[in-house]
């Protein structure tokens, strides 16, 4: 089942590709990645791509890696990260590199990585803020069992954030310091593409889609108008 529309701000219709078995994902998903990336390659000389922790972006980036992309030309940033050293099982990082950069001829001073086990939280955060491009080409993000995405949780008051690109945040669940983008950077995003696998995200994927325009409660939603990659399980409520 697939309902095709263009990526766009909160409240635009979402383009779906449901697939019916799980495994399909990982592949859909990269495959659609690789050709944002490519278009812009052929458009602007350069791309950025911004990445999103949790297992099912984990698969995604595995198979992302198997494509052929001038990864020399394509910077790559995070949504958000955990406060932990870079090699701590936590880090959003250190999925990624092992999923993808590892597989991948990527220069090292493409990938850039949230530093944030730095000490002060507020300093990382602006300093990143300054490497971040004025538009991310593709947003991937993940979407949580409270509808949050990146480390935008519900009533988080960075939701309401509308100058900082970047900010430290203390999240609901462990480990609670983090930093994240935020809401300017996924609307600016010339494509988000949101990955949603599993039971437990049939709900938070129904108010995401099909509920009343609420960012605040509903943070996914700022991905509304995104290319949203789903297993039946996920989409058994829209």
């Amino acid at each position: 089942m697939e309902s095709t529309g263009e990526s766009g701000p909160v409240g635009s219709s979402a383009s779906l590709d449901i697939s019916l078995d799980a495994r399909d994902l990982p592949a859909k998903a990269a495959a659609r990645i690789a050709r944002e990336l490519i278009s812009a390659l052929a458009s602007r000389g350069q791309a950025s791509l911004a990445l999103a922790g949790g297992t099912t972006p984990k698969a995604s980036y595995e198979a992302l890696a198997t494509l052929t992309l001038d990864w020399s030309r394509i910077d790559v940033f995070f949504g958000d990260e955990r406060c932990v050293p870079a090699d701590h099982p936590d880090s959003n990082y250190r999925m990624a590199k092992a999923a993808l950069f590892d597989r991948i001829a990527i220069p090292s001073a493409r990938v850039h990585r949230m530093l944030g086990e730095n000490a002060d939280r507020d300093a990382a955060a602006r300093a990143y803020e300054a490497e971040l491009p004025e538009r991310i080409d593709v947003m991937v993000l993940g979407i949580g069992e409270d509808a949050h995405t990146a480390s935008l949780f519900p009533g988080s008051s960075a939701l309401r954030e509308s100058v900082r690109r970047v900010l430290p945040v203390i999240g609901p669940k462990p480990p609670p310091e983090r930093l994240t983008l935020t809401p300017p950077v996924l609307q600016a995003a010339r494509l988000c593409v949101v990955l949603g696998s599993g039971q437990s995200k049939a709900e938070p994927v129904r108010r995401a889609l099909k509920g009343p325009l609420d960012s605040v409660s509903t943070p996914i939603q700022l991905a509304r108008g995104g290319v949203w990659f789903l297993d039946d399980a996920a989409a058994s409520l829209l």
